[in-house]
């Protein structure tokens, strides 16, 4: 439905695929991940997918909620830490709290800081934040927004913007921590640890490590191995944003390969030779990805029309996964966010893909 990490590349590619398809003007698409626009950020919900059987149903509703740890914890500060900018940066308060993303939204109200955030990210749409401030959309931060609010400190990742925004803020003397995206399962570990850090609860962020790599690993023990010692499933992650004619293939640094391997399948772009981010979608290029099934996300799928809309597009149709209808839908607020519903993602994967509890 953005991310640091494909926020410059999504730019380039939705140059060259409104150049392909003829389609000029209104309209931008943010790239899948920490953070999103309007129209990626989706809520839990329904939507006509095609699990792995092949039969077209519901999606299951999951209420669009964080779960906070037992206890509230008490920051310890000031605490000084290391920003991913480069610089030292001491908070002294964690009374009014800014993340900048929704993932960064996502941890804090995890920790159990919530009643301590004051805005939001326009994609931290789960029930908690919901009817917080919006300061940043699509990665670009209103500093005079973030000022309004009185923040105690403020948490961005690498991706926000513009610079002169991010400047306004820290020229105003309010501590600005920047932490790295995450890209992959193995960075849920450092970005709830920059965070926990950033504002005094490292013994939280420590407990709530620990709770999300115990979800993970209990969702990956159900995933069955491939039946005969035959291959595992190959999926294609499609970025698609039906409104502003964006239709991409997530290559080798998408974000989805790292949780398409934790359910046990091969993420088809980057086998296929994918080096970037995204590519537009071709036939050829389908062809070569060779997809058992397709992963988008829920609000890109209802952006074209459900999966009868999604089989429209060039060269899904002809597929493995557009023969048998085999689509995996998950709710964009939590596909590639890695943070601490990383777990639920993944779950919904693993549902979808083996045919769990159909």
């Amino acid at each position: 439905m953005r991310t640091s990490r494909l926020a410059g590349a999504l730019v380039a590619m939705l140059a060259l695929t409104l150049t392909a398809t003829g389609c000029g003007g209104g309209g931008s698409a943010s790239p899948p991940g920490t953070t999103r626009t309007a129209d990626t950020a989706g809520t839990a919900g329904t939507t006509d997918t095609a699990g792995a059987s092949g039969k077209t149903g519901a999606a299951s509703s999951v209420a669009d909620r964080v779960e906070p740890l037992a206890s509230a914890p008490v920051p310890r500060l000031p605490a000084t830490v290391r920003s991913a900018d480069g610089r030292q940066v001491t908070v002294t308060s964690a009374d009014r709290i800014v993340p900048l993303t929704g993932a960064l939204n996502e941890i804090v109200f995890t920790l159990g800081l919530g009643k301590r955030v004051v805005a939001r990210d326009i994609s931290a749409t789960f029930e908690q934040a919901r009817d917080l401030p919006v300061v940043t959309r699509a990665h670009d931060v209103s500093a005079e927004g973030v000022l309004s609010l009185k923040p105690t400190v403020v948490i961005a990742d690498t991706s926000t913007g513009p610079a002169e925004a991010v400047a306004q803020i820290r020229d105003a003397g309010i501590p600005l921590v920047v932490v790295e995206p995450a890209k992959s399962l193995s960075d849920v570990d450092a970005r709830i640890d920059a965070v926990a850090a950033a504002l005094g609860v490292p013994a939280a962020g420590g407990e709530l490590k620990d709770r999300t790599r115990k979800r993970i690993e209990a969702v990956q023990r159900d995933i069955p191995e491939p039946a005969g010692g035959g291959e595992r499933p190959r999926v294609a992650f499609l970025y698609l944003r039906g409104s502003s004619s964006v239709y991409l293939l997530g290559g080798r640094d998408s974000g989805a390969a790292s949780l398409l391997e934790a359910a046990g399948a091969v993420d088809a772009g980057k086998e296929s030779g994918l080096t970037k981010d995204f590519t537009p979608i071709t036939s050829e290029a389908l062809v070569k990805a060779a997809p058992d099934a397709i992963l988008v996300m829920t609000k890109g799928l209802e952006s074209v029309g459900g999966v009868d809309g999604l089989l429209e597009i060039p060269g899904v149709a002809q597929t493995p996964a557009g023969l048998d209808r085999r689509v995996i839908s998950v709710d964009d607020g939590t596909l590639l966010s890695y943070g601490p519903r990383t777990d639920r993602a993944l779950k919904s994967i693993v549902d979808q893909l083996y045919g769990a509890g159909e």
